[in-house]
């Protein structure tokens, strides 16, 4: 294992790439359809940029893929399209935050090109430290994705079913980003009702840990207009299990809401991050009755 591909080093690829060169393999990207800012952050951690995708699967011994929720179809089929072009042969292994129905479809899209592939998803902050980040794997292909556990990521192998890996990010971060949704909400909700000082008093005196948490929401809106597909293919998740998809569909529309503000114009390089109160006052002149 020499190179690795990152299909996008964007706020977490960059940072995971960043730790695999600093572990001694080579990364590149295919960065002609991204971003400005996409193409700075693999810059700035030295991810080598690849002439086409063609030139990108023929030089990749593994392709990690993490994009939106909504990007990872389409990021498979222009891979598969490359390996029926140069019939090269390397792993892909879909980190995205999808429902594992889609998962499955994307493994088959690969496997038809004749690529191998896994399914992995991402739970914790870009890997910048040691124990944070873990990049669950699962399907017949997994332990070959957790040889990158000598290169610096944590990758635990769950099962050999495509499909495992993904649900175990579509459960967790449907409590972790559903209650950041929740929280939102509420709390809108209190600052129009011109309630929110008496509600945090509250809060203090017996939800404490709840408003320490909820302290941290000025981070989110810069995220969520990706968080909106996320919500949405863990609201499939649910369906296909025989569950409401209803919860994580409001989820949506909180993240809709959100990513339609000024807020979610910031970047994570941004300095001056609003205060708590601040955001729930931009958030309640967004309000359509407003």
């Amino acid at each position: 294992m020499n190179t690795i591909a990152i299909l996008s080093p964007g706020d977490m690829g960059h940072t995971v790439g960043e730790r695999l060169r600093g572990n001694g393999l080579r990364v590149i990207a295919h960065l002609a359809d991204r971003s400005a800012r996409t193409r700075g952050l693999a810059e700035k951690v030295g991810i080598e940029e690849v002439e086409s995708y063609d030139a990108l699967v023929e030089e990749a011994d593994v392709v990690l893929c993490i994009l939106v929720p909504a990007e990872a179809a389409a990021a498979a089929q222009t891979v598969a399209d490359a390996l029926r072009r140069t019939g090269a042969d390397l792993l892909y292994a879909d980190c995205n935050a999808v429902a594992p129905q889609t998962t499955i479809k994307i493994g088959e899209t690969i496997a038809c090109a004749g690529g191998r592939f896994a399914d992995a998803s991402i739970i914790g902050p870009p890997p910048r430290r040691e124990g944070t980040t873990r990049f669950y794997a699962s399907g017949v292909h997994a332990g070959e994705l957790a040889r990158l556990e000598d290169y610096g990521l944590d990758v635990p192998v769950i099962s050999d079913r495509v499909g495992d890996a993904s649900a175990i990010k579509m459960c967790y971060a449907g409590l972790t980003k559903g209650l950041t949704a929740l929280c939102t909400n509420l709390l809108v909700a209190a600052e129009a009702l011109g309630i929110r000082d008496a509600l945090f008093d509250e809060y203090d005196m017996s939800q404490s840990a709840m408003l320490k948490r909820m302290q941290g929401l000025p981070s989110m809106p810069p995220k969520s207009r990706r968080w909106v597909g996320e919500m949405e293919e863990i609201a499939a998740t649910m369906a296909g299990v025989g569950m409401s998809p209803k919860f994580h569909e409001g989820a949506a529309d909180i993240y809709r809401f959100v990513g339609a503000s000024a807020l979610a114009d910031r970047t994570p390089e941004d300095p001056d991050e609003p205060t708590l109160e601040e955001m729930l006052r931009d958030l309640v002149g967004s309000l359509p009755s407003r």
